[in-house]
């Protein structure tokens, strides 16, 4: 999405990163005409992250993962170091 001259004044002005718009218009929640990232919801993310870490971290330990499907089905799963190429 382009940027106005106003709001990249405003980000010089108050040190916003873009990045920091990035997160704000992915975790955010739409007020009308705006988006809200407050303590709240940021708060909730980091849990969410938190949570996907440690699921992560058990993903890694077991060598990664596959999964199966046929369609719209899942299959089977298993250790993707228990696979032989």
């Amino acid at each position: 999405m382009s940027k106005t001259r106003h709001i990249q004044k405003r980000m010089s002005q108050r040190a916003i990163r873009e990045n920091l718009l990035s997160l704000v218009a992915e975790f955010g929640v739409e007020r009308g005409d705006k988006i809200v990232l407050n303590r709240k919801g940021t708060e909730s993310v980091l849990q969410q992250l938190e949570a996907m870490k440690k699921s992560l971290l058990e993903v890694h330990k077991k060598g990664g993962l596959v999964v199966v499907e046929a369609g719209n089905r899942l299959v089977t799963t298993y250790q993707l170091n228990s696979y032989q190429h």
